[in-house]
């Protein structure tokens, strides 16, 4: 089963809480992270502070997020690990594949997401159409920049 693309990397991971003061405490105070960004959506219930790992085409983001109204959905608080984005060398080739072997995606198709990068989630749930999915976790696939994708080529050739 040949695959028309490759899991690059992690390109982030989501945490969601109700107030994201107390992750900012653990993740940028003690841990040591930067915050490179904040993302607000109403569409979206979130406010998200982006932190990072590392730089360069190999960063990682953390996303630490809560829900603008705790009422609403998503529940971007109500699971602790929100979400883990992976980097993909072409996303509509993956989307295309993956929808084909019976992967279930969630609503939304692809978009462009807080980072600026195009992504899609696939959805937690299988069911009866669509028997393949991330059993419980909502996995975002981000596509990656040129810069991104050469990089992890040079790192793939380079322990070959």
């Amino acid at each position: 089963m040949k695959r028309p693309f490759k899991v690059l990397g992690i390109q982030q991971i989501a945490i969601g809480g109700p107030d994201k003061t107390r992750l900012r405490r653990l993740w940028i105070d003690m841990l040591g992270l930067e915050i490179t960004g904040n993302f607000v959506s109403e569409r979206e219930n979130v406010d998200e502070d982006i932190a990072a790992i590392g730089s360069g085409p190999f960063k990682v983001e953390v996303d630490l997020m809560q829900p603008l109204d705790a009422d609403k959905k998503p529940a971007v608080h109500a699971t602790p690990l929100n979400h883990v984005g992976l980097w993909i060398d072409d996303l509509p080739a993956a989307v295309e594949w993956l929808t084909a072997q019976g992967v279930r995606f969630a609503p939304g198709g692809i978009r462009r997401g807080a980072a600026g990068f195009d992504i899609t989630f696939l959805h937690p749930k299988a069911n009866d159409e669509f028997p393949i999915a991330g059993e419980g976790v909502l996995i975002e696939l981000v596509q990656a920049p040129a810069e991104v994708v050469a990089a992890f080529a040079q790192l793939a050739a380079s322990h070959a």
